[in-house]
């Protein structure tokens, strides 16, 4: 079991604190778990902007920057009006992100107290303009790779997040955005990037941030301790339950934290950077069939995927294209790991091969039809389901170590019986 006992914060008098260290007790013993300071702003430019930045930079370098979308300016009737700071989106939810930041002199507690409290219900409102405007008529925005992403609000569920740039933030102080009508939350900078550093994963960061809104407020500042305790919990929580026969074959249940008590791939970093670069390597290949809307919705099914189990899906694919590497060139080999969630609409396949033709390709195609055919009716959720395969084929030309390519389905694939059939030859239990 691990909880926060204990805090102090660093820094000098009369500056913005430095980091944030809890004492946090384990089934081992007690820890330092050490919360760095925020990112600094930006040399050269307005503050104010130099916030959103900076804010914008955590969420792009931590996460995935496909998912970090720039406002944009709507003009409304004489006036125009800024959809958010920043949004989040990964898959069906989204975050409106406003960011405030203090500028001038400061005055005393109460006044600096005002000053939150205030901008953080007129930050909570705007959210909930953003919101309503996405509802009322669709937007374009740009992503962080500078691509068009449409935006309809009602294919979206949506929280306010208020990120606060503030030096000197009075102890206790806790803002109330409830009376905006969308739920939010408020954190500050420091927090926003710890969220990122811990988690690595835009997809976590989103589902924490919608965990945390459903939450009594907490006193700005105090993000971290929250989490460690939410994640204290998830540890000594029972393991969930799953239907192993969703999966067929030697299926293994899985069961583990939503939230990390250790900063997300610590114990093999090396693998961790794997899953980082395949996803990469998604966000960044030609597609000649699918949209930019498709490889965002692949981005977001592989960046659900746990993250307390990403270092190790990294380490297998690392130790399966070394195993499909060793056989010789007129034999194939294939390794394939599977991850359903525990509701059975979510399937990802990773697949390795010894080598990539058009023949491999058709044959992972094949592979990822049946198998997804397969869960659909198994769960009764054909509709509902989708199935995004990833296959990494080994290079040795030293430019890099793999290729990787992908295909994505949903729905009722409607194959015919000689289609099954024949898959099934190919694909035997």
């Amino acid at each position: 079991m691990e909880r926060a006992l204990d805090s102090h914060t660093s820094g000098t008098e009369d500056a913005r604190p430095t980091e944030l260290t809890l004492i946090v007790e384990t089934a081992l013993g007690l820890f330092a778990r050490k919360v760095p300071a925020a990112l600094p702003l930006p040399a050269g430019v307005d503050p104010g902007i130099g916030a959103e930045m900076a804010a914008h930079q955590a969420a792009a370098t931590w996460g995935l920057p496909d998912f970090v979308l720039r406002p944009v300016v709507r003009r409304v009737g004489s006036r125009q009006r800024e959809l958010g700071d920043c949004l989040l989106l990964s898959g069906k939810r989204g975050a409106v992100v406003q960011i405030k930041s203090r500028q001038g002199r400061y005055k005393d507690d109460a006044g600096e107290r005002s000053w939150l409290h205030s901008r953080s219900r007129k930050a909570a409102r705007q959210a909930k303009g953003t919101v309503r405007d996405l509802h009322s008529s669709p937007a374009e925005f740009a992503n962080g790779r500078d691509r068009p992403v449409s935006i309809h609000g009602q294919n979206h569920e949506w929280i306010g997040v208020i990120v606060l740039d503030h030096e000197r933030i009075p102890p206790e102080t806790v803002v109330d955005c409830s009376d905006s009508g969308l739920l939010s939350v408020a954190l500050i900078r420091r927090d926003w990037d710890f969220l990122f550093h811990q988690l690595r994963s835009t997809t976590a960061v989103l589902d924490y941030l919608f965990r945390v809104a459903d939450l009594p407020a907490i006193a700005l500042g105090e993000e971290p301790r929250r989490y460690y305790e939410l994640a204290s919990a998830d540890a000594a929580a029972p393991p969930g339950t799953m239907d192993g026969s969703l999966i067929g074959g030697a299926a293994e249940p899985i069961s583990v934290p939503l939230l990390p008590q250790a900063p997300t791939g610590w114990e093999n970093v090396g693998a961790h950077l794997a899953m980082r670069i395949v996803m990469e390597d998604l966000a960044t290949m030609p597609f000649t069939t699918m949209s930019e809307a498709e490889r965002l919705m692949i981005l977001a099914d592989v960046d659900r995927l746990p993250v307390a189990v990403r270092a190790e899906w990294g380490q297998l694919l690392l130790d399966m294209l070394d195993d499909v590497g060793l056989v010789p060139d007129d034999e194939v080999k294939w390794r394939f790991r599977r991850f359903i969630n525990d509701m059975g609409t979510r399937h990802l396949i990773f697949g390795c091969a010894s080598r990539f033709d058009p023949d491999i390709g058709y044959g992972f195609q094949t592979y990822t039809e049946l198998r997804h055919h397969e869960l659909s009716e198994r769960s009764g959720k054909g509709p509902e389901t989708s199935t995004v395969g990833v296959l990494l084929t080994p290079r040795s030309d030293g430019r890099q170590s793999w290729d990787t390519s992908t295909v994505r389905m949903e729905g009722n694939l409607s194959l015919t019986s000689e289609q099954l059939e024949f898959y099934r030859e190919l694909w035997p239990r």
